[in-house]
């Protein structure tokens, strides 16, 4: 009796891998949280590098930072600032990329519903559809979209499969287009006016996003200015001099006035930073 032996097939690949992550559900603690924000990032990034790697790279870079500065300097001060920024210098990248790599899809995808659209238009299933964007869209949105289509090939349904797309992605652009999918899966209708209609809105907020940031760019080379200028300056003086932050402290109105001008620092650098992701989402 001849033994069938099932080959193993790429599209298939990474579906059922484990998805490695920190954060875990019903824990409103703030860390929980920061776990949460790191494992979006890893996921949106679509770096091919696991999260515990990211953090080993964020290790070294700053031991070797700190390592440079000490060998420098022989100062514990600034030995564990110049860590601590070679800490965060992975992370920053890791932000840089997921910002490009979002910026890049949301351009794509007034194409990609044009095209989807078309492939409605001869009458093909929707699932069928997807399968022919998917195929034809490059990266870094087609390789979202062919995540999904692999779910749909192992019988998932379209809500399913579309679930986890505004997640992987970071786009409401993505989040409504799987919504208008899932309800014409359940509830049917027109399906190409929909799609015309969803490229058409896509492409006006494309352009008003564009025209929003040409109006407000000084505006935001000034906040990014105010907030990397104070650090900036402090690590000049404190690397200058490495007892310029020991001879300060040394007064008690200068350490109450460097504590205050570093929490007002951190809260305005926080609201900022707030200010400039609402109005970068896509």
């Amino acid at each position: 009796m001849a033994v069938s032996i099932i080959q193993p097939k790429s599209e298939f690949a990474g579906i059922l891998r484990e998805s490695e992550s920190f954060a875990v559900e019903n824990d409103p603690s703030v860390g929980n949280q920061l776990n949460s924000w790191f494992d979006r990032l890893m996921l949106q990034s679509g770096m091919s590098i696991s999260p515990t790697l990211l953090l080993m790279l964020c290790i070294c870079s700053g031991i070797t930072a700190a390592g440079f500065i000490f060998v420098w300097q022989e100062n514990l001060l600034t030995t564990g600032m110049a860590g601590f920024i070679g800490f965060l210098a992975p992370i920053l990248v890791a932000v840089v990329i997921r910002s490009n790599r979002q910026n890049q899809m949301l351009r794509q995808m007034p194409a990609m519903i044009n095209e989807l659209a078309r492939a409605a238009r001869t009458g093909r299933s929707l699932e069928n559809c997807l399968g022919i964007v998917a195929h034809d869209t490059p990266n870094p949105l087609g390789a979202e979209l062919r995540h999904c289509t692999r779910k749909l090939s192992l019988g998932l349904t379209i809500d399913e499969s579309l679930r986890e797309l505004p997640e992987r992605t970071g786009l409401i652009a993505t989040s409504v287009l799987a919504t208008a999918l899932s309800v014409h899966s359940q509830t049917g209708g027109d399906l190409v006016a929909v799609l015309n209609r969803l490229s058409t809105t896509l492409r006006d907020r494309i352009q008003f996003q564009g025209r929003l940031k040409a109006a407000t760019a000084a505006s935001r080379a000034t906040a990014i200015l105010m907030i990397t200028l104070p650090p900036a300056i402090i690590a000049f003086f404190v690397f200058r001099d490495p007892n310029y932050l020991t001879m300060l402290f040394e007064s008690s109105w200068g350490m109450r006035a460097t504590v205050l001008a570093f929490i007002l620092e951190m809260i305005g650098a926080m609201w900022v930073i707030r200010v400039l992701q609402t109005s970068n989402r896509g």
